[in-house]
């Protein structure tokens, strides 16, 4: 692996791109596995050709849409979602006074980004408007869902490409008052153990606007997609494997404001208003207020603290160069 050092973080040592080894499998693991793969597959495929052709373009209500999702990540057994909300205690989060505290309509939903399992979990969730973001533009492109999973396998596009439909996130915030939006800053799949520097995009949302940090992580990690084309790698262990589970962290919403619409606050202040004790912010009971300049920032450091994760240098750029000397010495299915 020394070929690819230069691809360490050098600050951290982190090594973002990296696909996750191959899971070991003695000869009675691999009877289990080809036995599950041919029996999910023969229903799995038929049920995501289903959703994603009819069921998808029809003007279903919104829970029977996640039904359908919820039914679909099913087949492969993910059976056990451990959900954390900043600020909420387990076993309250059906609580009213806490629905404040996760994503809904007008607010943005920031995600790590590590699987296709993601946008599909999002969407069971959420049901969310998907949007992609670019490293170099404050502006979005408007996704469907199937759009967003194949991002997942996708080569790292550092730019929009010449025929792709830019618009603000302001815009797309106007257009579905009634969603909330989501969208991967990091603009490319990593294998969540550094986050990647944040799109501009986040920049473009309107003041005032909740964004909330949200990071999935995968147990075990073979679902993973760091390096793109891995379709077949990925079916087989997304159907072979008996059962698989996610970690799902939600954090404080980051609210972007002027410098005229900060409080001003004292330095302990506990009180709603006060200063968020982690980072000397002034927040509310259910966000935290920070300068629109600083929101990239602030959303990149509580993507690494709810994903264990550290902040690297590296980018999409650098993802580019990593795909084609991975490509060089290694196969990809």
């Amino acid at each position: 692996m020394e070929r690819f050092t230069q691809f360490r973080d050098r600050g951290t040592g982190v090594a973002p791109f990296f696909p996750p080894p191959p899971p070991p499998l003695g000869f009675p693991k691999l009877i289990v596995w080809v036995t599950l793969f041919w029996f999910r597959l023969f229903i799995f495929i038929p049920i995501c050709l289903a959703y994603f052709m009819v069921f998808h373009w029809l003007p279903l209500p919104s829970l029977v849409r996640k039904g359908f999702l919820w039914l679909i990540l099913a087949v492969p057994s993910f059976w056990w979602i451990d959900l954390q909300v900043d600020g909420v205690r387990k076993g309250t989060l059906g609580s009213t006074q806490h629905q404040n505290r996760l994503p809904g309509p007008g607010s943005v939903i920031a995600s790590s980004f590590t699987s296709p399992i993601d946008p599909f979990y999002l969407a069971a969730v959420f049901n969310p408007v998907f949007v992609a973001c670019y490293p170099y533009t404050g502006e979005v492109e408007h996704l469907s869902l199937w759009q967003a999973i194949l991002r997942a396998f996708a080569d790292p596009q550092p730019t929009p490409k010449p025929n792709a439909r830019m618009v603000s996130l302001f815009s797309i915030i106007q257009k579905y008052p009634n969603r909330s939006i989501a969208l991967f800053p990091e603009c490319t799949t990593t294998n969540g153990q550094g986050v990647l520097p944040l799109s501009p995009a986040l920049l473009s949302a309107p003041h005032r606007t909740k964004i909330f940090p949200v990071t999935l992580r995968h147990d075990p990690k073979e679902l993973m997609t760091p390096v793109p084309g891995t379709y077949f790698t990925w079916l087989w262990r997304l159907l072979g494997r008996p059962s698989h589970f996610i970690r799902v962290r939600i954090g404080q919403a980051v609210v972007g404001v002027t410098a005229e619409d900060l409080p001003v606050v004292e330095p302990h202040g506990d009180a709603p208003g006060g200063m968020n004790g982690n980072d000397g912010q002034p927040f509310r009971e259910d966000h935290v207020l920070v300068l629109q300049e600083q929101v990239p920032n602030h959303v990149a450091d509580s993507l690494a603290r709810l994903g264990r994760a550290r902040r690297v240098a590296l980018d999409v750029r650098e993802k580019e160069e990593f795909v084609k000397l991975y490509r060089k010495y290694n196969w990809t299915w």
